[in-house]
């Protein structure tokens, strides 16, 4: 059941309306019930994965429980660590059977063929289950934080199963610490005019950047992507600036419904974007992309590593683990670990730099809190943003290669000799797309020192339900349904 559906958009108010209707300690119950068939609706049998790592998390929570009160302090400490450990392997297990398995066994047959040597690994003939990154990563933010003692063990099971596959979060995130959001499975949350119509507000803002934005610019992008030996110079150029637009214009999209449907309940989810291609530098872009998951692996890889609290060139080496196994989180392919891997050289080459650049600043005396300064320190970040982005959306490392290389062809007579509009988008779904691209901007800009909802709300009534109806009526008509109306589905559902 995907949030652009049409089952969504009856089981949500459905869910909602029984949600402040029935007494608060049925609630949970409630939404537990239809957190699981929510996710059942996409395939039954992989709800038993979710209740399986579940399960694992909550007695491993408990035994740590009882763990911790064992007066011998080095026994405790000791087993704590091995119940931490058994709990971490079994969750990361499943996640790497029905993710890594294929693929690192692939890479171990090709390594053992150099050698001449044939072994004879099964394939895991079955699907990826949907959000099974998301949701894994949740369970284990509990039984770390439990370790550590940042969360007090959780004995109802209830409360804890639906902490990890509560709906509006389950299939893409944001990603939930249990420090952070645990504790407000229990809050008892009352209807509120104004809390439910700016839920709604996101997600119809949400809705704009999927159906309008994305899936339109999501045509263009898979033709070429899908073609790149038959696509040139600008074609390709173009392709790539609108799949880096499409997939944050898409995964904001489902972050914001996601968001919204939990504010609209009385949940507050993370925050996971923050006008990220206004970044001015790739560090400062990973502290506003995907950023549930980036304080995710900070908190529980990068700082476990040792952070920065050691020498420099420990330091480089824990930044690119983390780039590189985010990179695989995202799928079991080469061109994922090539996109972490890129991200991670550009940190650690702003960071070589650094010096340099100072020196070369001061040298030719260049203002650095003028527009124009900041403008190129932007454009710079959104391109090698963009670069990487090549190896995320290709199909293989070839593709992305030839892609590459196709990029180099000069090829301006495209926009008037109008092939350009042969790719997937004609004229006025063209000019519709770049509408769409400078819509996102400008709200971006805007929310840099306003908060848009707010002042909306403020507005006098007939605005505000003049801009309601503008959004409804866009949607339906300019939105990019599919053939025959399907649904697209959200790019990070399949991570």
């Amino acid at each position: 059941m995907s949030f652009n559906s049409i089952q969504f958009l009856l089981f949500f108010p459905i869910v909602a309306i029984f949600y402040f209707a029935i007494p608060h300690k049925v609630r949970l119950v409630w939404l537990l019930i239809a957190s699981y068939f929510f996710y059942m609706c996409w395939n039954p049998k992989y709800v038993l994965l979710i209740a399986t790592s579940t399960i694992i998390t909550y007695v491993g929570g408990l035994l740590m429980g009882k763990a911790k009160e064992i007066k011998d302090e080095k026994q405790s400490i000791k087993i704590s660590k091995l119940l931490l450990f058994l709990s971490i392997f079994s969750n990361l297990g499943i996640l790497f059977m029905f993710k890594y398995y294929n693929f690192f066994s692939t890479i171990l047959k090709e390594l053992f063929s150099y050698f001449h040597i044939s072994i004879n690994m099964p394939l895991f003939d079955h699907l990826l289950p949907i959000g099974i990154s998301f949701y894994t990563f949740q369970a284990l933010s509990y039984v770390i934080d439990d370790y550590r003692n940042d969360v007090k063990v959780e004995r109802n099971l209830v409360k804890y199963a639906l902490f990890v596959s509560i709906f509006p979060q389950l299939i893409a995130g944001p990603i939930q610490k249990s420090k952070n959001y645990l504790h407000q499975i229990d809050e008892k949350h009352h209807f509120d005019y104004d809390r439910v119509k700016n839920g709604l507000l996101l997600m119809l803002w949400g809705y704009f950047q999927k159906v309008i934005i994305a899936d339109r610019l999501g045509q263009f992008v898979n033709t070429v992507f899908d073609n790149p030996a038959k696509y040139k110079g600008f074609e390709v150029i173009i392709a790539v600036v609108f799949y880096a637009f499409q997939i944050y214009c898409d995964f904001s999209s489902l972050s914001d419904i996601a968001v919204g449907a939990a504010e609209v309940m009385g949940f507050k989810l993370s925050k996971n974007f923050e006008r990220p291609y206004f970044s001015k530098s790739i560090k400062e872009f990973w502290t506003r992309w995907h950023m549930s998951l980036t304080y995710w692996f900070m908190d529980y890889l990068y700082f476990p590593l040792g952070g920065s609290r050691c020498s420099k060139l420990r330091t480089y080496f824990n930044v690119m683990v983390v780039f590189v196994v985010s990179g695989l989180w995202h799928g079991a392919a080469l061109t994922f670990v090539i996109w972490g891997a890129l991200h991670g050289i550009y940190h650690i080459t702003g960071n070589l730099l650094k010096p340099i650049k100072k020196n070369f600043i001061k040298t030719l005396k260049i203002k650095t809190n003028v527009f124009s300064y900041k403008l190129i320190q932007v454009l710079i970040t959104f391109a090698l943003v963009d670069f990487a982005w090549i190896f995320f959306r290709a199909n293989s490392f070839k593709d992305a290669i030839t892609l590459i290389r196709n990029m180099t062809y000069f090829n301006p007579w495209v926009f008037t000799d109008g092939s350009i509009y042969k790719l997937g988008l004609d004229p006025l779904n063209f000019l519709v797309a770049l509408l769409g691209i400078c819509a996102i901007l400008a709200v971006n800009l805007l929310q840099r020192t306003r908060n848009l909802r707010s002042e909306l709300c403020r507005k006098n009534m007939e605005f505000r339900w003049f801009v309601y109806l503008t959004f409804v009526v866009g949607i339906l008509m300019l939105g990019i349904y599919g053939d025959q109306y399907a649904p697209q589905n959200f790019i990070y559902t399949q991570f």
